[in-house]
Protein backbone atom coordinates (compact mmCIF):
# COMPACT_ATOMS: atom_id res chain seq x y z
CA UNK A 1 0.00 0.00 0.00
CA UNK A 2 1.53 3.41 -0.63
CA UNK A 3 1.43 6.18 1.67
CA UNK A 4 0.48 9.17 0.52
CA UNK A 5 2.77 12.31 1.04
CA UNK A 6 1.52 14.75 3.88
CA UNK A 7 1.75 18.10 2.70
CA UNK A 8 2.80 20.72 5.12
CA UNK A 9 0.84 24.05 4.66
CA UNK A 10 3.46 27.04 5.28
CA UNK A 11 1.81 28.64 7.63
CA UNK A 12 1.91 32.88 8.13
CA UNK A 13 3.26 34.21 11.21
CA UNK A 14 1.70 37.66 12.22
CA UNK A 15 4.21 40.61 12.07
CA UNK A 16 2.80 43.19 12.28
CA UNK A 17 3.93 43.36 15.89
CA UNK A 18 7.53 44.49 14.28
CA UNK A 19 6.58 47.87 13.25
CA UNK A 20 5.74 49.43 16.82
CA UNK A 21 8.56 46.92 18.19
CA UNK A 22 10.89 49.33 15.46
CA UNK A 23 9.38 52.24 16.54
CA UNK A 24 10.33 51.92 20.32
CA UNK A 25 13.92 51.42 18.70
CA UNK A 26 14.01 54.48 17.37
CA UNK A 27 12.84 55.72 20.20
CA UNK A 28 15.00 54.13 22.41
CA UNK A 29 18.23 55.36 20.08
CA UNK A 30 17.26 58.81 19.88
CA UNK A 31 16.97 58.97 23.84
CA UNK A 32 20.96 57.49 24.26
CA UNK A 33 22.22 60.02 21.10
CA UNK A 34 20.56 62.98 23.61
CA UNK A 35 22.04 61.68 26.76
CA UNK A 36 24.95 61.54 24.84
CA UNK A 37 25.23 65.06 23.72
CA UNK A 38 23.51 66.47 27.39
CA UNK A 39 26.82 65.00 28.43
CA UNK A 40 28.77 66.80 26.10
CA UNK A 41 27.20 70.79 26.27
CA UNK A 42 26.41 73.05 29.21
CA UNK A 43 23.39 72.73 31.56
CA UNK A 44 21.72 75.67 29.53
CA UNK A 45 21.24 73.86 26.38
CA UNK A 46 21.20 70.33 28.38
CA UNK A 47 17.87 71.08 30.00
CA UNK A 48 16.52 73.03 26.73
CA UNK A 49 16.97 69.35 24.75
CA UNK A 50 15.48 67.70 27.99
CA UNK A 51 12.94 69.79 27.93
CA UNK A 52 12.14 69.17 24.14
CA UNK A 53 12.18 65.74 24.21
CA UNK A 54 10.42 65.16 26.71
CA UNK A 55 7.87 67.21 24.18
CA UNK A 56 8.27 64.22 22.17
CA UNK A 57 7.60 61.58 24.33
CA UNK A 58 4.29 63.36 25.89
CA UNK A 59 2.70 63.80 22.46
CA UNK A 60 2.93 67.41 22.94
CA UNK A 61 3.56 70.02 20.42
CA UNK A 62 2.50 73.51 19.22
CA UNK A 63 0.80 74.45 15.44
CA UNK A 64 3.50 75.72 13.25
CA UNK A 65 2.35 77.55 10.30
CA UNK A 66 1.75 75.73 7.10
CA UNK A 67 4.76 74.51 5.53
CA UNK A 68 6.87 74.87 8.58
CA UNK A 69 8.48 72.00 11.23
CA UNK A 70 10.21 72.01 14.26
CA UNK A 71 10.62 70.93 17.87
CA UNK A 72 7.87 72.47 20.13
CA UNK A 73 11.13 74.67 21.23
CA UNK A 74 11.69 76.20 17.69
CA UNK A 75 7.90 75.85 17.25
CA UNK A 76 7.14 78.36 19.51
CA UNK A 77 9.39 80.74 18.63
CA UNK A 78 8.48 80.85 14.71
CA UNK A 79 4.42 81.12 15.80
CA UNK A 80 5.91 84.16 18.07
CA UNK A 81 8.13 85.98 15.53
CA UNK A 82 5.28 85.74 12.88
CA UNK A 83 2.62 87.41 15.27
CA UNK A 84 5.36 89.70 15.42
CA UNK A 85 6.05 90.48 12.16
CA UNK A 86 2.32 90.74 11.55
CA UNK A 87 1.71 93.31 14.27
CA UNK A 88 4.60 95.10 13.07
CA UNK A 89 3.01 95.20 9.03
CA UNK A 90 -0.44 96.37 10.41
CA UNK A 91 0.98 99.44 12.71
CA UNK A 92 3.82 100.19 9.38
CA UNK A 93 0.39 100.70 7.57
CA UNK A 94 -1.71 102.62 10.10
CA UNK A 95 1.48 105.06 10.58
CA UNK A 96 2.05 105.31 7.12
CA UNK A 97 -1.78 106.23 6.50
CA UNK A 98 -2.31 108.94 9.52
CA UNK A 99 0.96 110.42 8.73
CA UNK A 100 3.27 109.73 11.37
CA UNK A 101 5.80 107.84 9.61
CA UNK A 102 9.01 110.92 9.94
CA UNK A 103 8.00 110.14 13.92
CA UNK A 104 7.35 106.81 14.62
CA UNK A 105 9.02 104.03 14.24
CA UNK A 106 8.29 100.36 14.49
CA UNK A 107 11.44 97.70 15.48
CA UNK A 108 11.82 93.84 15.71
CA UNK A 109 15.01 92.83 17.28
CA UNK A 110 16.06 90.03 19.76
CA UNK A 111 14.49 91.76 22.87
CA UNK A 112 11.37 91.80 21.12
CA UNK A 113 8.82 94.64 18.78
CA UNK A 114 9.87 98.47 19.62
CA UNK A 115 7.43 100.77 19.14
CA UNK A 116 9.09 104.49 19.18
CA UNK A 117 7.03 107.40 19.25
CA UNK A 118 8.18 111.00 19.37
CA UNK A 119 7.32 113.06 22.24
CA UNK A 120 6.24 115.96 19.30
CA UNK A 121 3.07 114.24 18.34
CA UNK A 122 2.75 112.67 21.72
CA UNK A 123 2.80 115.67 23.75
CA UNK A 124 2.96 119.43 23.86
CA UNK A 125 6.18 120.65 24.91
CA UNK A 126 7.09 120.53 28.69
CA UNK A 127 3.83 118.88 29.28
CA UNK A 128 2.60 114.93 29.91
CA UNK A 129 -1.09 114.63 29.31
CA UNK A 130 -1.73 113.07 25.82
CA UNK A 131 -3.14 115.13 23.37
CA UNK A 132 -6.17 114.50 21.32
CA UNK A 133 -4.62 114.11 17.83
CA UNK A 134 -2.17 110.64 18.81
CA UNK A 135 -5.36 108.59 20.47
CA UNK A 136 -6.02 106.80 17.43
CA UNK A 137 -2.66 105.15 17.05
CA UNK A 138 -2.27 104.51 20.78
CA UNK A 139 -6.19 102.73 20.37
CA UNK A 140 -4.54 100.78 17.17
CA UNK A 141 -1.26 99.84 19.48
CA UNK A 142 -3.75 99.20 21.87
CA UNK A 143 -6.20 96.83 20.23
CA UNK A 144 -2.77 94.56 18.43
CA UNK A 145 -1.64 94.52 22.36
CA UNK A 146 -5.12 92.92 23.54
CA UNK A 147 -4.42 89.71 21.69
CA UNK A 148 -1.12 88.85 23.04
CA UNK A 149 0.25 87.84 26.43
CA UNK A 150 3.55 89.18 26.54
CA UNK A 151 4.86 91.37 28.34
CA UNK A 152 4.98 95.07 27.37
CA UNK A 153 7.31 97.92 28.74
CA UNK A 154 7.07 101.34 28.55
CA UNK A 155 9.85 103.53 28.38
CA UNK A 156 10.12 107.70 28.83
CA UNK A 157 12.91 109.74 27.45
CA UNK A 158 13.49 113.23 27.12
CA UNK A 159 16.85 115.09 25.83
CA UNK A 160 19.43 117.16 27.92
CA UNK A 161 17.94 120.16 28.24
CA UNK A 162 16.46 120.88 32.25
CA UNK A 163 13.41 121.57 33.14
CA UNK A 164 11.98 122.73 35.93
CA UNK A 165 8.48 124.04 36.67
CA UNK A 166 5.38 123.59 39.24
CA UNK A 167 5.01 120.15 37.53
CA UNK A 168 8.21 118.23 37.25
CA UNK A 169 10.80 118.94 39.31
CA UNK A 170 13.72 117.15 36.33
CA UNK A 171 13.55 115.30 33.38
CA UNK A 172 13.31 112.21 35.08
CA UNK A 173 9.99 113.29 36.61
CA UNK A 174 9.05 114.27 33.00
CA UNK A 175 9.75 111.07 31.27
CA UNK A 176 8.33 108.81 34.32
CA UNK A 177 4.80 110.99 33.85
CA UNK A 178 4.68 110.64 29.94
CA UNK A 179 5.25 106.99 30.15
CA UNK A 180 2.81 106.26 33.10
CA UNK A 181 -0.33 108.37 31.23
CA UNK A 182 0.46 106.79 27.78
CA UNK A 183 0.22 103.34 30.13
CA UNK A 184 -2.71 104.53 31.67
CA UNK A 185 -4.61 105.69 28.11
CA UNK A 186 -3.71 102.11 26.21
CA UNK A 187 -5.52 100.52 29.83
CA UNK A 188 -8.14 102.75 30.67
CA UNK A 189 -9.32 103.60 27.14
CA UNK A 190 -7.30 100.93 24.94
CA UNK A 191 -8.48 97.77 27.33
CA UNK A 192 -4.97 96.21 27.76
CA UNK A 193 -4.25 94.25 30.34
CA UNK A 194 -2.77 95.66 33.18
CA UNK A 195 -1.06 92.87 34.65
CA UNK A 196 1.46 92.58 31.16
CA UNK A 197 2.58 96.32 31.88
CA UNK A 198 5.36 98.17 33.16
CA UNK A 199 7.06 101.50 33.13
CA UNK A 200 10.59 102.54 32.89
CA UNK A 201 11.80 106.11 32.79
CA UNK A 202 15.39 106.96 31.73
CA UNK A 203 15.11 111.11 31.31
CA UNK A 204 18.11 112.21 29.55
CA UNK A 205 20.24 109.16 30.43
CA UNK A 206 19.85 106.77 27.02
CA UNK A 207 19.53 109.15 24.53
CA UNK A 208 19.23 107.55 20.36
CA UNK A 209 21.66 110.81 19.19
CA UNK A 210 23.73 113.51 20.59
CA UNK A 211 22.14 116.24 22.30
CA UNK A 212 23.78 118.91 20.05
CA UNK A 213 21.33 120.20 17.96
CA UNK A 214 17.23 120.74 18.07
CA UNK A 215 16.65 117.84 15.34
CA UNK A 216 18.58 115.24 17.38
CA UNK A 217 16.72 116.73 20.50
CA UNK A 218 13.32 115.95 19.28
CA UNK A 219 14.09 112.38 18.49
CA UNK A 220 15.75 111.72 21.98
CA UNK A 221 12.16 112.99 23.05
CA UNK A 222 10.49 110.35 23.17
CA UNK A 223 8.00 106.85 24.53
CA UNK A 224 8.89 103.49 23.64
CA UNK A 225 6.56 100.76 23.95
CA UNK A 226 8.00 97.01 23.93
CA UNK A 227 6.45 94.02 23.22
CA UNK A 228 9.08 91.72 25.21
CA UNK A 229 9.41 88.21 23.68
CA UNK A 230 8.61 84.92 25.74
CA UNK A 231 10.65 82.95 23.85
CA UNK A 232 14.39 83.61 21.96
CA UNK A 233 14.27 84.54 18.44
CA UNK A 234 14.40 82.06 16.04
CA UNK A 235 17.72 82.77 14.88
CA UNK A 236 19.36 82.28 18.33
CA UNK A 237 18.15 78.28 18.60
CA UNK A 238 20.78 76.55 17.84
Amino acid sequence: MSRKKKVHHEEHVDESWLIPYADMLTLLLALFIVMFAMSKIDNEKASKLSGEFNSIFTGSSAILPEGQTGTPAVTNNVIEENAMNEIKDELNEEIKKDGYSGNVKVELNEEGLKISIESVVLFHSGDANVIDEVKPLLLEISSLLSGLDNKVKIVGHTDNIPIKNSNFRSNWDLSAMRAINVMNYIVDVGGVNPKNLSIEAYGEQLPKYDNTTEENRSKNRRVEIFIIRKYEAPSKID
